[in-house]
This record gives C-alpha cells, sequence and structure tokens, in this order.
C-alpha cells in the first residue's frame, strides 16, 4: 500500500472549479438522509457541511416531527418530511419514497442521527442496498451496517465510508480494537489500507491526522491534529462536505481527500481565532468556504 500526504497542492488540483458564469445546477443537488427525536441537529449540521461547501441545493430528508424542529432554522436549506409511525421514526412509506425520490440527486449523506431503533438500523441497510447514486455512510449508516454480515457486499454504489476508531472497529468485526487504532497511526494506516481494498469503498479513518483509504491500495494522510475538531457534530459538518464535493462530480477518493483538507483547515482557522476549547461544529461549518479558499490559493 502506498501512503502519501494529503497536501495542500494535491487539493488545489483536485478541488472542482466555480465558474463566474455557473447556476446552482452546475454545483450539484444533495440528499441528507439523517436526524431522529434524540439527535435532530445532526441532520441540520450535515446539511450545513454540504451547504457551506457549496452545494447547489441540499435537502433534509427526516421524519416529519423532526423535520418541523429544523426547517427554517437555516433557511438555504429544503426539507422532505417523511411519514413516521412513532415520533421521529419514519415509517415503511417513508423509506419508500426515499427510495424513489434519491434518483433527482446528484449525491447523498445518509446516516448521521438516525438513531439505533431495530426498525431504522433494517430499513437503513435495505435503503442502502438498492441505492444507485453516489452517498456518504455516516455514523447510525455506518452502525447498521455493521449488525450485518458481509455487508460491504450488499453496497451498489461507489462511496466514501467515513467512521471514527470505534465504527470503523465494529464495521471489521473487531470492537475491542477501537482504542488501538486511536492511538497508533500506523495501525491505523494499515487497517483502513487493507478494509478499504475488502470492502471496495472509499474510506476515511476519522481522528487526529485523519487517513483516506481507497479500493486501489492508495492511503492520503491529513497532517492536521487539533481539539478544536474534536466536538459534537464536527463529523457530521464533515460528511455534508463530503456529499458536497461528490454532488459536484469529484469522484469518492477526491472526494473524501478535499473533504477531510477543507474540514481540517476550517478546524485550524477556528483553533487559531478561537481556541483549542469552546469550538462548536457551526464554527466549523461557517469557516469552510474560507479554508476552501485558502487551500486554493495557499502554497504547496
Amino acid at each position: 500500500m502506498a501512503l502519501r500526504a494529503l497536501t495542500q497542492r494535491w487539493v488545489a488540483e483536485h478541488l472542482p472549479p466555480r465558474s463566474p458564469r455557473a447556476h446552482k445546477g452546475t454545483f450539484g443537488r444533495v440528499l441528507v438522509v439523517a436526524g431522529s427525536t434524540e439527535y435532530a441537529g445532526a441532520a441540520l449540521l450535515t446539511g450545513l457541511g454540504a451547504a457551506r461547501t457549496g452545494a447547489g441545493l441540499v435537502c433534509l430528508a427526516t421524519a416529519e416531527s423532526v423535520g418541523a424542529r429544523l426547517l427554517g432554522a437555516v433557511p438555504e436549506l429544503t426539507g422532505m418530511l417523511l411519514p413516521e409511525e412513532a415520533p421521529g421514526l419514519v415509517a415503511p412509506p417513508g423509506w419508500r419514497r426515499l427510495a424513489s425520490e434519491a434518483p433527482r440527486y446528484d449525491a447523498l449523506a445518509v446516516g448521521p442521527g438516525l438513531g439505533h431503533a431495530p426498525s431504522t438500523q433494517r430499513r437503513t441497510r435495505s435503503f442502502l442496498a438498492d441505492l444507485k447514486v453516489p452517498a456518504v455512510v455516516d455514523a447510525d449508516g455506518l452502525n447498521a451496517l455493521s449488525e450485518a454480515r458481509a455487508w460491504w457486499r450488499s453496497l451498489p454504489f461507489a462511496g466514501v465510508l467515513t467512521p471514527h476508531p470505534g465504527e470503523f472497529a465494529r464495521l471489521s468485526g473487531q470492537p475491542r480494537a477501537a482504542g488501538a487504532l486511536a492511538e497508533d497511526d500506523d495501525a491505523r494506516a494499515a487497517a483502513a489500507g487493507e478494509a478499504a481494498i475488502r470492502w471496495g469503498q472509499t474510506l476515511v479513518l476519522k481522528g487526529a491526522r485523519s487517513l483516506v483509504a481507497t479500493p486501489d491500495g492508495e492511503i492520503l494522510r491529513s497532517d492536521v491534529a487539533t481539539p478544536a475538531l474534536a466536538t459534537a457534530g464536527s463529523g457530521d459538518v464533515l460528511a455534508g462536505c463530503i456529499a458536497a464535493f461528490l454532488a459536484a462530480g469529484c469522484d469518492p477518493v477526491t472526494a473524501a481527500g478535499c473533504g477531510v483538507a477543507v474540514h481540517g483547515a476550517a478546524g485550524l482557522l477556528a483553533e487559531e481565532r478561537i481556541g483549542r476549547a469552546g469550538v462548536i461544529a457551526r464554527d466549523i461549518a461557517a469557516l469552510l468556504p474560507e479554508a476552501m479558499e485558502q487551500l486554493r490559493g495557499g502554497p504547496a
């Protein structure tokens, strides 16, 4: 496996162009499948991450009662309110609507804050097994997959999986390995590289010096390690960021690399301006546009 640095030059060469003559359709449509009664904010933060990264349109697909709380908080985000069988729990007709509407979008972000209800996990797996649109699978989407044996064989799309060490250990069937993966950079790189090849998906193993591992055996390693990113909702923002790059036409490896780099640069800006403690996920999302411009024009 080839390990190389995720450099500013790489990012500058791979960020999608922003033509002055473009319109919102140029930059893609993102559907965010996320949120539950306990984790409504996860959907909002994922949508913010996608919007602040430049997606032309972002739609939050979530249960009716959850969407009623969210819509209007960020008026630029649209909504797809799904019928529910209990408060915050999407009913089967809602999942059928998702399946029929998904092809209208250029990319999806699936999983943040969906919750741990067995019915939701089962329906999430079924939805992903039929999905043909590029997608980022994060958080409870990953937890849902980890409950099935050989789950990677059921994914028909080329996408990006974004686990933290605990989620990665569950996906790998080795839940006790989470601690070692969080501390040993070499072990993390080896494990991520092997998993990406085995699963046939681009993998982002989150944490200090996040890794992007590809199905071809290449690993890109970020050099960003800042406690400013260690805050609730930071990963949701990253999922939205990567989804926006997918929607803009980037392949999964490019979307993952650009997403990790831009998210990391925003974290460094937040640390510089706010501090190492007290940064919240909305601060990171707000700094994504500036981080992109910095990466486009700075030195290698």
